[in-house]
């Protein structure tokens, strides 16, 4: 069954010398055509017409759609342009002196925020925590006006001292507001027993 592929190739040649009938490539269009017609340049006009539509349509009805369903927003709030921050923002703080600094400061504040998360509040200990918060409001205008002074003049001991003084003494104060809501807590129940 070996066959040589010289031969092979000798007989191919003398097979591909030999013509095609007359009209076959003719036929073959023919058929070609009807298999799969050519289209019309004014139907490729009118589906490119039907696509430039419907892109048109989609984007009116997304703009249409966010229009609408923009909500203005409440009074006393603003829109923020992150190009140009506040000046609150360009303020130094004590992590911008030095990573040990930015440990204090990060526990203070942790420590600060985990404290106000534990206060209930209640009815009867609304007055107290008021002037608490009050209290808390004004060391924080304090810590924002040290803030400015650090971000002028730049790093001094004095500054850093009243910057962590500002923070302990956040913390003491909410420490003593636990205590006293701890106290009144206990005294009304005892009011409550009597």
């Amino acid at each position: 069954m070996a066959r040589d592929i010289k031969t092979l190739f000798e007989n191919e040649n003398k097979a591909s010398q030999e013509k095609m009938p007359q009209g076959h490539q003719a036929r073959f269009l023919q058929k070609l055509d009807e298999a799969l017609p050519v289209e019309s340049s004014s139907k490729k006009r009118f589906s490119m017409l039907q696509i430039a539509a419907s892109i048109v349509i989609l984007i009116g009805l997304g703009l249409g759609a966010s229009q609408f369903f923009q909500k203005p927003l409440p009074e006393g709030l603003k829109t923020v342009d992150v190009d140009q921050p506040e000046k609150e923002a360009k303020l130094k703080s004590l992590g911008d002196i030095s990573p040990d600094f930015k440990k204090v400061e990060d526990y203070y504040l942790a420590h600060i925020n985990l404290e106000l998360s534990k206060v209930k509040l209640t009815e009867n200990n609304k007055e107290l925590f008021d002037g608490y918060v009050a209290r808390l409001g004004e060391l924080n205008q304090e810590y924002k006006r040290l803030s400015v002074e650090l971000t002028e003049n730049g790093p001094n001991e004095l500054t850093v001292s009243a910057l962590i003084d500002n923070l302990k003494l956040r913390l003491n104060l909410l420490y003593r507001l636990k205590e006293q809501l701890n106290d009144l807590n206990t005294s009304e129940e005892e009011n409550i027993k009597a």
